[in-house]
């Protein structure tokens, strides 16, 4: 049976982060949030002259050549400091969690500083039989939304919206698709 959650949820912040390959030596390269109300962003991440490690087939997922990290993307400072701007004291949700809190030490090690917002792991918000349908709900909510592109804010946005169709709730109002994903 169907679990109905009593009361309505605000949406959780939930970010996203691409990377230059999977484990040890990987780096970000794209981060994205979304916000409670819809609102997406997402920014580019300039290889520092220590990240070095590149893998094809993260690019083939993603579609970020290196070159484009480099020529479009941020200083990792820059993109630590825009972060803990917009999301300061909040907690922030993520799917990949091991994943993308290594990433996301990653940046703010190299830019000095150290995070204003508490990284979590999305799926502790699940309940009993969200987690068994989370994958399929996943991608019904994906091909709903435009499809197939693999990039931070767009992969935030699915993953709370599946979150809260989830939970029976409509999912916020803020902008859809590309229209508010990366833009370069």
């Amino acid at each position: 049976m169907t679990q109905v959650h009593t009361e309505l949820l605000p949406a959780p912040t939930v970010l996203d982060v691409e990377a230059s390959g999977f484990g040890r030596h990987s780096y970000p390269i794209e981060v994205g949030y979304v916000l409670p109300d819809g609102k997406t962003y997402c920014t580019l991440i300039r290889p520092e002259p220590g990240w070095t490690h590149w893998d094809p087939e993260a690019e083939h997922l993603h579609h970020i050549s290196r070159e484009a990290a480099i020529n479009k993307g941020r200083s990792a400072s820059e993109v630590a400091q825009w972060l803990n701007e917009h999301l300061r004291g909040q907690t922030v949700y993520t799917d990949g969690w091991a994943n993308d809190y290594s990433w996301v030490g990653a940046l703010f090690d190299v830019a000095d500083l150290s995070p204003g917002f508490r990284l979590e792991n999305l799926h502790a918000l699940l309940q009993e039989g969200e987690a068994d349908r989370w994958h399929d709900m996943k991608q019904q909510v994906r091909q709903e939304i435009g499809g197939p592109r693999h990039r931070a804010s767009t992969d935030a946005r699915v993953l709370q919206l599946t979150l809260m169709r989830l939970r029976g709730q409509r999912g916020p109002d803020g902008p859809k698709g590309p229209a508010g994903d990366c833009a370069y």
